[in-house]
């Protein structure tokens, strides 16, 4: 294999790999084994209590908030970002890394709710049910991935420590809002959004470390013009 395709497997596919394994498994542990289990059992009330609180304000909010983590919202950002990182810094790094991190937390989101049948909460649907399980959910996962992946590299390329935090706090406030609004719209459980924070979390973690990380050689480093490598030695 060469070293490219070593280096995607070690550090993307393998920790993917591994993220898919513990999702599938909270799934099972939530919906099978511990279901009629504290915290677990009282799910169902904070779904309830949630759908009896909407106003017509906050339904206007939720709405705001889940159209940001929609799936066509989630690829025009991407791509609309993606690009202007590359046409603003010309590196690939930047771009790649967002691109990667959002697919990859979609793929663990589709194989999860292949493997998780879960229904979605007995409350009014304010939105229309896609045909997923309720675990994970799908719009928390992608705005974690999303967001907060350029919330690393707006940081990242920010000197001011006040700057960090104010594009930390802005950001992080979307998949917040997206979780809280999908359970308010009686799309999710409490702990569907919870496991989609791991999910899009863990993505941008496994991205950052792979494709951010400079320290981190792709192929084979390029020899300066004019070079060739050395011969290897004869014994």
């Amino acid at each position: 294999m060469s070293d490219t395709a070593v280096q995607i497997v070690r550090r993307v596919l393998l920790p993917v790999s591994l993220l898919l394994g513990v999702m599938v498994l909270l799934g099972v542990l939530i919906t099978r084994v511990f279901a009629r289990t504290w915290p677990f059992t009282v799910e169902d009330a904070v779904n309830r209590e949630l759908a009896a609180d909407r106003t017509a304000g906050w339904n206007d909010v939720s709405l705001v908030f889940s159209t940001l983590a929609s799936t066509q919202m989630i690829v025009v950002v991407t791509v609309l970002v993606a690009l202007t990182l590359r046409l603003w810094l010309n590196q690939w790094r930047e771009p790649v890394f967002l691109c990667a991190a959002v697919t990859a937390q979609a793929l663990v989101f589709l194989l999860t709710t292949l493997a998780i049948d879960r229904r979605r909460p007995a409350v009014e649907h304010m939105d229309v049910s896609p045909p997923t399980s309720s675990f994970p959910s799908g719009h928390t996962s992608a705005a974690m991935a999303l967001y907060v992946g350029i919330a690393v590299l707006l940081a990242l390329r920010t000197r001011s420590t006040g700057a960090k935090v104010a594009w930390w706090t802005l950001l992080l406030v979307v998949p917040l809002g997206v979780a809280l609004t999908r359970m308010y719209r009686g799309m999710h459980h409490p702990s569907d959004v919870v496991a989609s924070f791991l999910n899009g979390g863990t993505c941008v973690a496994i991205m950052a470390r792979s494709v951010l990380d400079r320290g981190v050689r792709w192929g084979r480093a390029k020899l300066p013009s004019g070079r060739r490598p050395a011969a290897p030695a004869r014994s």
